[in-house]
């Protein structure tokens, strides 16, 4: 069952069905609140302590690649997410349409792009500095663009402010550099035991959704979440998939990279975070907003893992190119 069915995918579901059905008590959301932050610091600061500090200078090496990363994440990725948001909004309303939008700003993700890579026989190394720098750069670049991008939407339960990237700041990037702070003298305890920050990293997930989607059954936000709006999402974040498949492969041909170094843009330029989106999307938005953002961003997530999956086994297969 396991090869089929990811079992954190189905604790996600399960959370997202607890949210939606069991009524949880302002009190209980509150304290739900507080635990999901707390749990947000900790996860940052493993993942300063664990992350060796000559990896992000490391970062700065590559800037064919890795500004094309940049570019496709931070670029590239919020105007498509804009056009299909200014799409989808007129068909299943503005809420849904800022959940893409939002999804379409958020950092790359590490582990499964990097897995992937390696799958895929792409570069490994130019993989794990251009996910890392993504997630140092979105830290500040992705509050602004959502400030930038979404502050004039029709967000339910009030707009995004500054007040946003102060709280990402402390609660996210001061945890990540105590953690590198850290790392010279905890780091190799912290990779040695990798379960512990897959646990936090899980758990916290998993808080995030519940609190956030348990708000959005208070404020009545699934009123207007028709069958019609779900298969919109789905239909939509497989459509955000494909033409950042399509950008990132022919963009990197375009560019000249090598093959390897291709494949690692394709597979680290296409994928979106779950695991630092939701932290981020949770500092930055109203709670109520929250909610809406949670399915899109966990559709995506979703989709990504079962095309890139697939993609990464059969660049893997193909032999590799004679040099000449």
């Amino acid at each position: 069952m396991k090869t089929w069915v990811d079992p954190f995918v189905v604790a996600i579901l399960l959370a997202l069905l607890v949210g939606i059905v069991v009524p949880i008590p302002d009190g209980v959301r509150g304290t739900l609140d507080v635990v999901a932050d707390v749990a947000v610091a900790l996860l940052f600061l493993l993942y300063g302590a664990r992350l060796p500090t000559r990896e992000i200078l490391r970062s700065l090496t590559n800037w064919r690649l890795q500004g094309a990363l940049l570019v496709a994440t931070f670029v590239i990725f919020p105007l498509v997410g804009l056009g299909l948001s200014a799409v989808v909004g007129p068909l299943v309303g503005q809420s849904v349409a800022v959940g893409l939008l939002c999804v379409s700003l958020l950092p790359s993700t590490v582990n499964s792009a990097v897995a992937f890579t390696s799958v895929a026989r792409g570069d490994v190394p130019g993989a794990i500095c251009g996910a890392t720098l993504s997630n140092v750069v979105g830290l500040v670049a992705t509050p602004l663009l959502v400030i930038g991008l979404m502050s004039g939407a029709a967000t339910t339960g009030g707009a995004v402010g500054v007040g946003g990237i102060e709280k990402v700041l402390l609660q996210l990037l001061v945890p990540l550099v105590v953690g590198q702070v850290l790392q010279p003298w905890v780091g190799d305890l912290v990779r040695r035991h990798k379960g512990v920050t897959q646990a936090v990293d899980r758990g916290t997930i998993l808080l995030i959704v519940l609190t956030a989607i348990s708000g959005a059954t208070a404020e009545g936000i699934w009123d207007e979440m028709t069958g019609w709006a779900v298969l919109v999402i789905v239909g939509s974040a497989a459509l955000l998939l494909a033409i950042m498949l399509a950008v990132t492969w022919w963009g990197g041909r375009a560019i000249g990279l090598p093959r390897d170094q291709n494949i690692t843009f394709l597979l680290i330029g296409s994928m979106k975070s779950l695991a630092t989106g939701l932290p981020m999307a949770s500092a930055l938005l109203p709670a109520a907003t929250l909610g809406v953002v949670v399915v899109p961003l966990v559709v995506f997530h979703q989709i990504q893992l079962v095309v890139c999956s697939v993609l990464a086994r059969r660049l893997g297969q193909e032999p590799a190119p004679v040099d000449a």
